[in-house]
């Protein structure tokens, strides 16, 4: 039983607590500490004496708790209250004025009217979300896939830019932080010279650093890293509002956090194209990694009227800088085919280092390119990372060729099974048109069991490969008929491997409709088209059915995507798969109210505007859960638009075309979720 606790000890424990926070937020927040390390180190021995004497008083956010916990065994998932998306890019000034000019004409706005803009660096380290409820940080979280990451609290404790109590009075109920967790480049330095004195490889970049250093399982481990954090919003909020994102970078700063220092409020697109021009010229000052600049539109009631695309907001863009070039000499070109049988040439170069990993083949997209860029093999060429994740030919130094350089030549016949490879008219990309390739199989195969269609693990292209060269597998189906002794009689499969196997797919039989849409590799259908599809059909068996009339019709797809729709499922190969893969017992999950005959908003479009008291996306999931489509544009098909305070153009596009408004209430009581 433990000792009670004096009120003397509990007051100083108090004081102590509130004076380390403090201190911390000045050094590692502010770079400004008031007192020397021997004081503070004094403070936070005492703290811990009274903490040892008094185990009661050990409190979730005190100081003492950054130093670490027994190793982990696995993280456990995290449901991201409101979803962290991902940003579109803008590769220079042009790309960066036609998202004003998208803003503008998206709000019904004039060409010539200003928009507020907050620019802000772009920090190239692993984003992070910090739940903290009564100003007590409760629980941190990696981005994951936007809509789940992993539970990295303990590792995120021992980063002392993380406040664990936010430094504010009345501190609101709940508040999501997000933020960029990061390793400046000394800090990067030492821990490379740590491994390298090891015997350990050495991380790649900062950014592979500190992602590495977030997701141990021993977080005693991240303590030993200076870890630091940059904030550069909210998601999920109780009890404080705001109108306008620069006074959530303020008041981030007030709670004690460092929020996107440098960051500026820019009055229009061209004082914001002015400071994304200073800091490409500026960030190699920096002493931390920086891709770019976030440019976001200040007023978060616009924000809210721009909505989302996908898995990107409208409001949004991030302005890339110039990736790092470097020069090396082009081994060979060769052909790469892709699971739609596209023939992509590929230099193969000397090895040579581009943003900080090793590079030796580059993407040389088409025929066209390489004749216009003139690429030969034995060319001496700068090569960068397109968007810093691509290796690509940027030029050929012409002055450094010999004589010796061989032009390239793109096959007129599958490099892999020798069917013949046309280039359809109008189109820049060479095809295979053999109906059996093994590239296209291994493409086909490896795209319908990854991350974003029926994500499922180990199921690598190494496997792949041995399942099609041993003609075990002839389509993804087939993979779900597999037995163990099949697989036992692969290279390097064991046992338990081989049972993991099965249970993976067994796991994946199940996936949502629009994931097992995306994964059957459609042309042009991408992972939000499956989504729109699948809230307009409801089941495979309606859009394998649907006209190409009726495909056409549906928002956001449009002819030439309902052509490829309705090309792809007259195919008999087509009904094969999905017949093989009904017998598989393979069938997507199905919300209840999905696609639900009855009720007031089944089979409806609503367009939702305004600030309303409840957070946008749930208004949006309760339009899905009843069976209805919440759209983000108004159109002649769209049946409700929902007006909150403030309403923007679409109010106004919906009166013009006659469209039924509802204020929030009338929403309310038609969905039947009153009070």
């Amino acid at each position: 039983m433990s000792r009670p606790v004096p009120a003397s000890a509990r007051k100083r424990a108090e004081e102590l607590r509130r004076q380390i926070n403090y201190h911390n937020y000045r050094y590692h927040v502010l770079d400004a500490p008031e007192v020397s390390d021997a004081e503070y180190d004094r403070m936070m021995r005492e703290l811990e004496d009274l903490e040892a004497k008094y185990p009661a008083l050990v409190t979730p956010d005190s100081p003492t708790q950054r130093v670490g916990a027994p190793p982990l065994e696995q993280f456990a998932s995290v449901v991201h209250r409101t979803p962290m998306l991902s940003l579109g890019n803008a590769f220079d000034e042009g790309e960066l004025r036609a998202f004003d000019g998208r803003v503008k004409r998206q709000l019904g706005l004039p060409a010539e009217e200003r928009i507020d803009y907050m620019a802000e660096l772009k920090v190239d380290g692993l984003a992070v979300s910090l739940t903290y409820e009564n100003g007590v940080f409760t629980r941190g979280a990696t981005r994951g896939d936007g809509f789940t990451g992993e539970d990295v609290t303990l590792n995120l404790r021992t980063i002392r830019a993380i406040p664990l109590r936010l430094l504010v009075e009345s501190p609101p109920p709940l508040l999501e932080v997000r933020g960029e967790v990061y390793l400046d480049k000394r800090e990067f330095a030492r821990i490379n010279q740590e491994r390298e004195a090891a015997g350990e490889p050495p991380f790649a970049n900062p950014r592979n650093a500190a992602a590495g250093s977030v997701r141990q399982l021993d977080s005693s481990i991240t303590a030993r890293r200076r870890l630091d954090m940059i904030c550069y919003g909210i998601g999920a909020a109780e009890g404080v509002e705001f109108d306008y994102h620069h006074e959530i970078l303020e008041y981030l700063e007030q709670a004690g956090f460092k929020a996107s220092p440098h960051s500026k409020l820019c009055r229009g697109i061209e004082e914001a194209a002015a400071y994304c021009r200073e800091w490409q010229e500026r960030h190699r000052e920096l002493t931390y990694g920086t891709d770019g600049v976030v440019v976001k539109v200040d007023s978060l009631a616009l924000q809210r009227e721009l909505g989302h695309v996908s898995r990107s907001p409208r409001w949004a863009i991030a302005y890339k800088f110039p990736p790092e070039e470097e020069v090396t000499v082009v081994k060979d070109i060769i052909v790469s085919v892709g699971r739609t049988g596209a023939l992509t040439p590929v230099a193969v170069m000397e090895p040579v280092v581009v943003s900080g990993s090793t590079v030796q083949h580059a993407t040389l997209h088409n025929e066209d390119e390489v004749a216009r860029k003139d690429v030969r093999i034995g060319d001496t060429v700068v090569v960068r990372k397109a968007g810093d994740v691509i290796p690509e030919v940027v030029s050929v130094i012409t002055s450094k060729r010999t004589g010796r350089e061989r032009k390239f030549e793109m096959p007129t016949r599958c490099p892999v099974c020798g069917a013949e490879a046309i280039r359809p008219e109008g189109e820049a990309v060479r095809r295979c048109t053999g109906i059996a390739c093994p590239a296209q199989l291994l493409g086909r195969i490896e795209h319908f069991f990854s991350r974003g269609a029926l994500n499922a693990d180990g199921i690598g292209p190494a496997l792949i490969a041995q399942l099609v060269a041993k003609k075990l597998v002839r389509d993804p189906a087939d993979l779900f008929f597999l037995t163990k002794e099949q697989l036992l009689g692969l290279e390097r499969m064991a046992d338990k491997s081989a049972q993991n196997v099965l249970d993976s797919l067994e796991s994946a039989k199940h996936p949502t409709l629009a994931r097992l849409i995306y994964a059957l590799g459609i042309r042009h259908v991408g992972e939000h088209v499956a989504e729109v599809l699948a809230d307009r059909f409801g089941s495979l068996e309606r859009l394998a059915g649907a006209s190409e009339e009726e495909l056409a019709e549906t928002p956001e797809v449009g002819p030439t995507i309902a052509a490829s729709i309705a090309a792809f499922f007259r195919q008999e190969q087509t009904r094969e798969l999905l017949e093989k893969l009904r017998r598989a017992g393979v069938s997507p999950v199905v919300p209840a109210a999905a696609g639900a005959a009855e009720g007031p908003l089944a089979g409806k479009t609503v367009v939702f505007t305004g600030a309303l008291s409840m957070p946008r996306a749930q208004a949006e999931q309760i339009v899905k859960s009843q069976g209805g489509r919440a759209a983000s544009s108004v159109s002649k098909r769209t049946d409700y638009v929902v007006a909150g305070e403030k309403p923007g153009s679409k109010y106004e596009r919906a009166r013009e075309l006659g469209v039924t408004i509802l204020t929030e209430d009338e929403f309310r009581r038609l969905a039947g979720i009153e009070g």
